[in-house]
């Protein structure tokens, strides 16, 4: 493989649009780390070369950092699939690779049946919202709202 310049690589990324300081948050990092395929399109090299530039060992499992190689995230299973954190492959190619310029792009990811419904769910929780603010329930006393209610309570 010879070193060769180029005009930027991108690497696709998945990531969810709203990121934050809760458990969703390392699901979302998670997400957020590229496969092999996505390194190969990347990188523009074959998956043998992808495989051949990967910092592994057999006999460990998580190899300690080698500036000259592509360093995987942490696996916890021999079965588990090699993944890359996008900034690990941009500096791979800069710095080992010689790739003169290099961008990173992220992408927002496609919708899943679990972000939908979450969204959804929100939406109503606002709408719950807007609504009790609408109907003057200003006071906090459930006491309050019991007689306001004229209600026994359950």
């Amino acid at each position: 493989m010879f070193p060769r310049s180029v005009e930027s690589v991108a690497t696709s990324v998945q990531q969810a649009t709203e990121l934050s300081m809760d458990p969703a948050h390392a699901s979302a990092q998670a997400e957020a780390l590229v496969g092999i395929d996505d390194v190969q399109k990347s990188l523009n090299r074959s998956r043998a070369s992808v495989y051949r530039y990967t910092n592994t060992d057999p006999r460990n499992l998580n190899p300690p950092f080698n500036p000259r190689k592509l360093n995987p995230e942490y696996r916890s299973d021999q079965k588990d699939p090699l993944m890359f954190h996008p900034n690990e492959v941009a500096r791979f190619a800069k710095d080992v690779l010689r790739i003169k310029e290099v961008t990173v792009e992220v992408l927002n990811s496609p919708s899943t049946a679990t972000q939908q419904i979450l969204g959804s769910i929100l939406e109503e929780l606002r709408l719950i919202r807007t609504h009790l603010e609408a109907s003057g329930a200003s006071s906090t006393d459930l006491s309050a709202r019991l007689d306001q209610q004229d209600r026994p309570a359950a």
